[in-house]
Parts: C-alpha cells; structure tokens; sequence
C-alpha cells in the first residue's frame, strides 16, 4: 500500500511538473512578445523624439536668422543717421550682431545644431543656393560700413553701401522666411510620421495581446481546468484504491505468517533449531552443527553461544531470540563460528503456539555465505567500474573545459586586438576634436567614420565567428556555405565554397561542429596570418571518406621549422587546436605549405557504414 500511494505521489508530482513547465513556456513566450513589442516601441518613439529635438532647434535658428537680418539694417541705419562721425558703442554690438548671424547662417547651410550634424534636404539646400547672392552682398554692405566708420573723408562712400544692403534685405527675409517654412514643413511632416509609426506599434502590441489571449492564455486555462478536473478524479480513485489495498494487505499479511513457517519448514529444513523464548537450545539439526563446527554432545546451552564465538554476535543474537515473541523475524546476520570462518546466514525467527506446550522457537536459516561475497565482489567490480567511468567522465569534462576556456581565449584575443584597439582610436580622436578649426574636426570626423566602420566590421567578424544557425539545422555543407560567403563580405577577401560531391549527409552535433570549427580556423589562419587573398574550401567525399580541403594564396610557411609552430602573434595554436578536434573525431589532419606559395589544409574524417 505504500508502495502505491508512493507512486501516486510521484505521478502526481511528475504530472504538477509538467502542467508547470507548459504553463511557464507559455508565460515566458507571450511575456516576451509584450516586452519585446514595448521595447521597440520605445527605441522608435525615443529614435523619432531625438530627432524632433534637432528640428525644432533649427525652426528657432531659422527664425532667429531673419531677425538678426532685421537687427544688422537697424543699427546701420543708426550709425548713418550719425553721418559715421562718432561711433559709440553700436559698432561693437554691429560687429558682435554680424558674427552672430554669419554663425547661424553657417550652421544652417551646414545642417550643424547644437554641434551634432544634421543633413538638410534637397529644398532647404535650393533655397540656401537662392538666398546665398543676397546674403554675401549684405555681409559685404555691413562690412564696408565697418570699415568706413571713424573716417569723415568716406562717408560720402558709405551712401551706396547702405542702399546696397537696404536692397538685398527684403529678399532675404523673403526667402528666409520661405526656408523657416520648408523647416516646418519638414518637422511636421515627421510629427505624422511618428503618429503613423506609434499607431501602427499599437495595433501590433494589441494583434500580440489577442493572438495570445486565443493561442495561449485560453488554451493554457482549458488545460488547466482539464489537469485539475483530471487530479481531482484521480485523487478519488487513489483513496478508493488505497483502502481496497489495505483491506487486502491485512489478508496477505496473515496469510502470509501463516504459510511462513511452513515454507521455511519445508524448503529450509537443511538448516534449522529450536529454542525457547529465553534462547536455550532445544534441538539442533546435524547439517546445523556441522556448519557450526560443534559435536551432539556440545549442543546444550545458549544457542547465541553455540552459533557464534563474538561477545557482541552473541549479545545480539540473544536479544533477538527474547524479542522475537508474536511475530516472524526475516533478516541477515553475518557470524564467527568456532571453526573461526565467517558466515552469512539468512535468518528466520518463528514463534510456535501449541496448545498445552509453553512456547517455543523455530529457527530456521539459509546458508548465503557464497552469495554474499559474490555480491561483494560485484560492488567491487562495480565500484570500480563506476570510479573509472567518474575518472573518463572528469577526463572528458576537463577537455571540454580547456577548449572552452581556448575558446574563450581566442575571441578576448580578437575582440583585444581588434575592437579594443579600434575603440581606443575612436576615443583619442573624439577628445582630439576642436570644433574652432572646422577644416581639422572635418577630417577628424571623416577618420571617426572610418574606424567606426572597420569597428562594426569586427564587431560583426567576431559573433560570426559563433556557431551559425545553418550548422544545426542543415548540417556542415550549409554551414560551410554560410562561412564561406559571410567571411567574403565581412573581409573583403575572395572566399569560395565548392561541394564536389553534393554532400548531405548529416551527423552528431559534435562531430559537424568539431568539422565546421576546424575549418573556420584554417581559414581565420588564412585570412590572419597568410594574408590571402583568395581562398578556397572544398567538400567531397567517398563511401569511407569525408574529405576538406582548405586552399589559399597566402604568403605559406615551413611546416618542419619548429620555430614557426607557435608564434608570437599565437597564429601556431591554431593547428594545435585543429589536431586536437581531428582526433576526437577520429580523423586526421594534413598540413601542405610553401614560403609565398599558399597553403593546403586537407581535414579527412571516417564515414560510418550505411545500414
């Protein structure tokens, strides 16, 4: 009985488990396409308000400009109504006020606000093409007044100046005024944009919130509803069947002390004795004491005595047979016998009732000596099997650990080498930009964009350098395909794949790996190292073997000069790496190269026989 309500226990446990497991899937999945919707959400909305920060910033330039045209003609007027003769403290602010709208108007041609640059559109640069006449002969005018001022002899000349300025004025507040309104244009028109975009990421987050209330949260609560309609039933039938099961164990257990005596009688009468409750013997079968290594005559006494020569055997046994009173004793007992040989005996105890007889005991025993130490000698093979078997396993395990930790190695040396340093380049020159000289931060920039651009390159290079997914679903043909074709792009170099043979076959994922990562280092060699040009990887096989053949243009090495081997740039452990992989697939490895005449790498591996 307990038996079963144990095994309903685990199945109940095991069926818990696993409506957990669904359940939590379940929630992961539609909490993660929530998340995941809110998030780019979020990244557009933030993408399209940073942007919108910019072109407010250049409506409020733009309108600044046409005031600070108004503000220049205002305070030349000024200075003319003085007739130039003595100027005060308007010719600085003049000066101050022409620098200002020069700045501004700069930046706005240049599309530069708030020091970030920002692409003007095709009709905004049109319309500074137009105003650009107007605006060099008003700088030209105020220029000319600046320089005038303080010479009475020039102020005749100063006449046309002013009527030169006054002139070009109002069309550059008419065109600038056309350029504040393409600006808000602009800027509205991707206000509605964002409006589309967010109406748009709403209608995908509330497609998500009802695709998964039908296709997940209803199907998970029928479920639910289901499994717990199911426990409770169950649970009925595990109390039902438990108390038949009770019922039913009380009969077998009194049937079962019952016929115990009788079976042991009948099948173990070699070897038994009988004895009263206080542990005298009363009788002691021959084949008993020849086990025992005692005579007829010495069969008087305690039986513990008899059966062991231990103090504490003796002790034991004795206390078991005062104990044994109502109920049958089953059990092992290991003994020294005076003959001084150890013995196991499995045991019987059984209380026997007659009428008009005190009680007595019947004693009946197996002789298990040769079983158990079989046994002990299995759980020593066994034992010794199992610490062999741990010792592979750590073996394994190290190895595993080690070329994970090489692994680990070779990307930190490539992000190192290659990211690292590129990013430190960034970094001096962003703090080398002095945005007073415009000519020297232009070419500080156009560099930036340069090493930012070889940056994402290897930033892109080193994930690659992952497992691809086309590995694990289609096997090493797609996988090499895949390397061969994102490696040309990534690096610019002339990287080819060819499968001769039209291989499809698949295999375990250690050993496609163990082949596809094998190959990725010939050719990161090859590529790294041999400065190659063009590479080519080539997959062909026979009935017995799979071949791959890595071949480059690089400028090759001496394979026998063991100083080559391992470099300092670590180019060497890579075909370490490469032999070690081979021979956990049980294949080998041939290295063919020649100083400046490339390099062959052929990767051979076993095919399993078809059935």
């Amino acid at each position: 009985m307990q038996e079963g309500q144990s095994d309903t226990r685990k199945g109940n446990k095991s069926l818990e488990q696993t409506t957990f497991r669904r359940l939590s899937r379940l929630y992961i999945i539609a909490l993660s396409a929530i998340a995941l919707s809110i998030i780019i959400s979020q990244l557009l909305v933030q993408s399209h308000l940073q942007a919108q920060l910019g072109d407010s910033h250049i409506v409020n330039v733009a309108g600044r400009q046409r005031m600070l045209s108004q503000k220049l003609a205002k305070e030349v007027l000024l200075l003319s109504e003085a007739n130039y003769q003595h100027p005060t403290l308007s010719v600085e602010n003049l000066q101050q006020t022409l620098e200002l709208w020069q700045n501004a108007h700069e930046n706005l041609q240049a599309g530069t606000t708030n020091g970030k640059a920002k692409a003007n559109s095709a009709a905004i640069e049109d319309m500074f093409r137009q105003i650009s006449p107007y605006y060099n002969n008003m700088v030209e005018s105020i220029r000319g007044v600046l320089n005038g001022i303080g010479h009475p002899e020039q102020a005749a000349q100063l006449q046309p100046l002013l009527d030169q300025l006054l002139l070009n004025e109002g069309p550059f507040l008419r065109q600038m005024d056309q350029i504040v309104v393409q600006y808000d244009k602009e800027a509205t028109r991707k206000i509605h944009q964002l409006r589309r975009i967010e109406l748009l990421l709403l209608f995908i987050a509330l497609t998500i919130l009802v695709a998964e209330l039908f296709f997940l949260f209803r199907p998970a609560a029928i479920r639910m509803q289901h499994t717990i309609g199911n426990l409770v039933k169950a649970e009925t039938e595990a109390k039902t069947m438990a108390r038949e099961v009770e019922e039913l164990y009380r009969a077998k257990e009194q049937s079962l002390n019952e016929l115990r005596a009788l079976n042991f009688a009948v099948d173990q009468a070699a070897l038994f004795a009988s004895a009263t409750t206080d542990g005298k013997v009363v009788y002691l079968s021959k084949k008993f004491r020849d086990l025992l290594g005692i005579g007829e005559e010495e069969t008087r006494g305690a039986l513990a005595d008899l059966m062991s020569a231990n103090e504490g055997e003796q002790e034991y046994l004795q206390t078991l047979l005062k104990s044994t009173t109502s109920a049958i004793w089953n059990g092992e007992i290991e003994l020294a016998t005076h003959k001084g040989d150890r013995l196991w005996l499995e045991m019987s105890i059984v209380p026997v009732n007659r009428s008009g007889v005190k009680q007595d005991l019947l004693i009946l025993c197996s002789n298990i000596t040769s079983r158990k130490r079989a046994q002990l000698e299995i759980d020593e093979l066994k034992e010794k099997q199992f610490q062999e078997k741990i010792q592979q396993q750590k073996t394994l395990s190290s190895q595993v650990i080690e070329a994970q930790e090489e692994e680990r190695k070779r990307i930190a040396r490539d992000m190192h080498d290659g990211i690292g340093q590129m990013l430190t380049a960034l970094r001096f020159n962003l703090q080398s930009i002095n945005l007073q000289h415009l000519d020297e931060a232009k070419d500080k920039l156009t560099e930036i964009n340069d090493i930012a651009t070889g940056l994402i390159r290897g930033v892109r290079i080193a994930t690659f350098n992952l497992t691809p997914p086309e590995l694990s679903d289609y096997g090493i043909s797609p996988g090499l395909q895949k390397l061969a074709s994102e490696l040309s792009k990534l690096t610019g170099k002339q990287i080819l794949f060819e499968n001769r043979t039209n291989f499809s076959q698949r295999f375990d994922s250690i050993t496609e790996t163990n082949l596809y990562r094998i190959t990725q280092e010939a050719v990161n060699n090859a590529i790294k190292y041999a400065e190659s040009n063009y590479i080519l990887i080539t997959l062909s096989h026979s009935e017995e073997i799979l071949s791959i053949l890595v071949d480059d243009d690089g400028r090759g090495f001496d394979p026998q000069n063991p100083r080559r081997k391992i470099s300092e740039d670590g180019s060497g452990m890579g075909i370490s790496f490469m032999r070690e992989r081979v021979n956990f697939i049980n294949g080998r490895l041939f290295i063919h190269s020649t100083p400046n005449q490339g390099t062959r790498i052929t990767i051979n591996m076993p095919l399993p026989p078809k059935e």
